[in-house]
């Protein structure tokens, strides 16, 4: 937690005067991603999974398919700079692109609808039970509020989890790992802290991911591509609340 948070001199003020104290705030980074020694983007993160966040980010943008397709990666967490060198010719952008992790920009991605059926419906009581053990998972969220988090469930317990500044960055991280672990994706569910746009839920729709769990708010765009990829969208689960926004059929009322 030391690396991904740094102390600050702050002058607090409450309703009983100011006081001169040491908070803590998250690390902002820029991790840049070289593909086959072409710099692809600059991604402001958290500066931890960074050979993570650059898989999950390539297999987000299309620019790989599989774990087959990376031949070679070279991370410098000193410099921020992570090389991936892959077996087939990948298109890589003549200018190098900076982004944050809570937009990219990059125009709709291709998705197909989601063929992955989990084999029973899920309670409420259930997706209750995982947003519960998902919160208590985000230390550094506890501790400074600057973070988003992701993680990959199945339908009892969390499997992967990952924290960072940007939204996106937080789920590309989960993937990344998935695919550098060998953890399939298939039948299993997503649940975010963040905002769910259309770019959040294509990202999780190309991993036929079933269903897509978050704490926040979905856009109009985000639960409409929903309902027409076959991804059940629950949003605002928060203590014993929640909205289902497309795809029900998941959800035991």
């Amino acid at each position: 937690m030391e690396n991904e948070t740094e102390k600050v001199s702050i002058l607090r003020i409450t309703e009983r005067g100011k006081s001169k104290v040491k908070d803590v705030v998250v690390r902002e980074f820029p991790l840049t991603i070289v593909l086959n020694n072409q710099e692809l983007v600059t991604l402001l993160c958290s500066p931890t999974d960074l050979e993570c966040l650059a898989v999950g980010f390539l297999l987000s943008e299309g620019l790989i398919k599989g774990r087959d397709d990376i031949k070679k990666i070279v991370t410098d967490d000193r410099r921020g700079v992570v090389q991936v060198e892959t077996g087939g010719g990948v298109d890589v952008p003549v200018k190098p692109v900076l982004a944050s992790g809570g937009g990219r920009g990059t125009g709709f991605l291709n998705a197909e609808r989601v063929s992955a059926e989990l084999q029973t419906r899920l309670s409420a009581s259930q997706f209750f039970t995982l947003m519960e053990s998902f919160v208590q998972r985000s230390e550094i969220f506890r501790t400074t509020g600057g973070v988003h988090s992701a993680a990959l469930c199945d339908v009892k317990d969390i499997l992967v989890f990952s924290e960072d500044i940007g939204r996106h960055n937080a789920i590309d991280k989960v993937f990344g790992e998935c695919l550098l672990r060998d953890i399939t994706t298939d039948n299993r569910l997503i649940i975010t802290s963040g905002r769910v746009s259309s770019e959040i839920l294509l990202k999780v729709a190309r991993r036929n991911i079933p269903i897509l769990i978050s704490k926040s708010a979905p856009t109009d765009l985000g639960v409409r591509l929903a309902s027409d990829l076959g991804v059940t969208l629950i949003g605002f689960v928060r203590g014993k609340k929640m909205n289902v926004y497309a795809n029900s059929r998941r959800v035991a009322v």
